[in-house]
């Protein structure tokens, strides 16, 4: 490892080449860190020196073209914790922006060093809890520099634990990195930082399965990246002795990408032939192919290596030709083949290719969030040019600003709705918490419920042995979360139907002790169209069976079945009603006894049906009424068809509708309002209010169907109803 003065002097020779502002600002950032870091301050991660450690680190930073500012703030990454009037003194000294991006590292390192991976997870678990953290180190930050910044800070550490014994502290650091830290700094395309990152962690994670990767490959790093360099070199002039332009570029693969592929392949090394690997971009997908020819007449393609991806792309749009040859020294090369279109979209586009690698679940919000921070960060060069307030600007983000994340006091990280509560929090957690929830401590310190979470706090529950949720929290807009107001609508649904059908119940019993002799209930129950006896105690509760229909249909299970009525029967009787009252005929005949059921109230228009009774002569049903369908299941022979007869002027009928809406006060009135509007007369009305929404039923009278569709439009401004129906 580069020791100190070596340090030193690469930051004096590197702030030299800059204009004299940022000089200066990379030299009293330099002089505060040597001034409050002691001689022998040690970093709490891995024991290394605070100096040589943010030296290293700036190094990296410098190295990524982050602007001097980044460098400035890295040497001052752990100033927090000797200097009081930090933020102050940095802001006089060096500038605001060297400030906000001190501030921005000093959450991060904290968040970090306290926010954990649960041991005892499953390995599933911990999957998702590492995802959930790598997510909250992009959203908890406004400016992307910072996440770089750590990764190069814990790139440096993982390169100082190689001078340090084995010890189960050194172990649990390198798996951190391989969990959080390596795929993040993959999925950002920090390639410098990420091979690094996941061969020290794989070194110190498992050092004898790296030890006899590295064996195997014989050969140091800078061999294999001149073997490359050399390869490239001959088959750039290959393609463009072709008339092809192109672009090529090529790396060893390293040795946690090698061990990952034998586990992936379950393969042994020597089954592996594509350890180094050069891609080529190309303008059209014909000089793909002739590529393809090139390649395999310079070098022997190996048998079974070869994967035509532009022909058939992968399930995620992915498009390139693969093909593995015998290069140089007989040493196997995978060549990647593709234009620089499907490049683009490859590594850039909304199925990222970098989800596909690390084997993540699919959320394409994020994936497009990821390739603008890609797209980003492989652009810097370019924006330099244009000034670096504008660079600066760029790298400040709210991207990220749709969730936040939050820890509980042992460390795991839960990620929320922007804006949630600790109520909110309280249900992540579970959901019997949320219900016994009272109370929060939001870092330490008690805070109302109604309180707006915000990325990277500590939440603690203060919870009663015993509870259930507030219908206020709904009604004061305090929960956030899908989970949270589900679970809070679900109680007050079910308290309802409780209270309903205890009420139902409880008028059931009073009408059957008046019954005698007392009828076999659960027939009674199906008597009425019911299967269960809870089913009919809301129904009751809810008015929609009365007590005298209990009382008919307790009567109706001791009477006898009737006898068959015959035509000439009604006609004889509907003599009586000569005409009939409600302009229907039945079998193309007027004058028979009919009436209007009132399980549908029929009216003109609609389509109409005839079922004969035992003493109401014809009962009228709309075509589709679910009663009428069950009589008619039960005595077929007794339907009729029927029609409506010439309307005598003034005839009325009874109809009934129901309107749906968000409760509140004066919606009754305002519903009322307009049907008078309509001079529409209402008869009955029956109201009830459930998970906060008020379900009407109104009977009207009108002349015909065909008046409703300007009354239920009219109701249906009426605010805050949803939904207007006939029933």
């Amino acid at each position: 490892m580069t020791d100190y003065p070596t340090l030193q002097n690469w930051l004096i020779e590197y702030s030299n080449t800059l204009p004299e502002n940022d000089k200066q600002s990379i030299q009293a950032a330099f002089k505060l860190a040597q001034q409050h870091y002691p001689a022998n301050a040690v970093s709490t991660e891995a024991g290394e020196p605070l100096l040589p450690r943010f030296l290293g680190a700036a190094q990296m930073v410098a190295e990524m073209d982050l602007l001097p500012e980044s460098v400035a703030a890295t040497l001052l990454t752990d100033i927090s914790a000797h200097l009081p009037d930090w933020e102050n003194t940095i802001s006089e000294q060096c500038g605001k922006n060297i400030a906000m991006l001190v501030k921005g590292i000093d959450e991060v390192q904290k968040l970090t060093h306290f926010a954990k991976v649960d041991s005892l997870a499953t390995p599933e678990e911990r999957a998702q809890q590492a995802e959930t953290m790598r997510k909250m180190l992009l959203a908890m930050v406004s400016d992307i520099r910072v996440v770089i910044i750590k990764l190069a800070l814990r790139t440096r550490t993982m390169q100082y634990l190689g001078q340090i014994p084995d010890s189960p502290n050194k172990r649990a650091l390198a798996k951190e990195t391989l969990d959080i830290f390596a795929p993040l700094a993959n999925r950002l395309g920090v390639w410098q930082l990420k091979w690094q990152l996941e061969d020290l962690g794989f070194r110190h994670y498992n050092p004898d399965e790296y030890k006899r990767i590295a064996k195997l490959l014989g050969e140091k790093r800078t061999e294999r990246l001149e073997y490359i360099e050399n390869f490239l070199s001959s088959l750039k002039n290959a393609v463009h002795q072709a008339g092809i332009e192109c672009d090529v570029a090529g790396r060893p693969k390293h040795i946690y990408s090698i061990y990952k592929k034998m586990v992936k392949k379950k393969l042994d090394f020597d089954g592996l032939y594509d350890i180094r690997a050069v891609r080529v971009l190309v303008n059209t997908i014909p000089e793909c192919y002739t590529t393809l020819g090139i390649v395999h007449s310079l070098w022997q393609p190996i048998p079974g290596e070869f994967d035509d991806y532009i022909a058939n792309p992968k399930g995620n749009g992915y498009k390139s030709l693969h093909t593995v040859i015998v290069g140089p020294e007989d040493k196997g090369i995978e060549v990647q083949i593709r234009t620089k279109e499907m490049h683009e979209f490859n590594e850039f586009g909304v199925a990222a290719h970098w989800r596909y690698k690390e084997g993540g679940q699919g959320d394409a919000a994020y994936e497009q969030k990821i390739a603008w921070l890609r797209q980003l960060l492989d652009w810097r060069e370019n924006m330099a040019e244009s000034g670096k307030e504008d660079l600066a600007a760029a790298f400040k983000t709210e991207l990220f600003n749709d969730t936040i994340y939050v820890l509980t006091p042992h460390g795991k990280v839960f990620s929320l709705p922007a804006g949630s509560t600790p109520i909110d929090f309280a249900y992540a957690l579970h959901s019997d918490l949320g219900d016994r929830c009272r109370g929060a401590k939001v870092d330490g310190k008690i805070v109302p419920l109604s309180t707006p979470l915000e990325n990277g706090q500590r939440v603690e529950i203060i919870a009663a042995k015993e509870g259930v949720p507030s219908v206020n929290w709904l009604h004061e807009g305090w929960v956030k979360s899908s989970k949270a107001i589900s679970k809070i609508r679900a109680f007050i649904r079910q308290q309802n139907a409780e209270a309903i059908r205890e009420d139902g119940k409880n008028q059931f019993d009073k009408v059957i002790a008046k019954i005698n002799p007392k009828p076999n209930q659960q027939h009674l129950c199906e008597e009425l169209g019911f299967r269960q006896l809870d089913d009919l105690y809301t129904a009751i509760g809810q008015g929609e069976v009365s007590p005298r229909a209990i009382q008919k249909a307790a009567g109706a299970l001791d009477v006898p079945p009737p006898t068959p009525i015959s035509e000439n029967t009604i006609v004889k009787k509907s003599k009586i009603q000569a005409g009939g009252k409600n302009g229907v005929l039945v079998d193309g005949e007027g004058g028979l006894l009919t009436n209007l059921a009132k399980c549908c109230k029929p009216a003109p228009p609609d389509l109409i049906v005839g079922f004969v009774t035992r003493d109401k002569g014809v009962s009228i049903h709309r075509q589709g009424c679910s009663d009428f369908e069950h009589l008619a299941r039960q005595s077929p022979e007794k339907v009729m068809p029927a029609s409506w007869a010439n309307l005598n002027a003034g005839q009325i009928y009874a109809i009934d509708i129901e309107v749906r809406a968000q409760d509140r006060n004066g919606l009754l009135r305002d519903v009322s309002d307009s049907l008078a509007r309509h001079k529409v007369n209402v008869t009955a009305v029956h109201t009830q209010t459930r998970d906060l929404e008020a379900s009407m039923r109104f009977t009207l009278e009108v002349k015909q169907v065909a008046e409703l569709p300007r009354i239920l439009a009219s109701l249906a401004e009426v605010k805050g109803v949803n939904s207007v129906v006939r029933l």
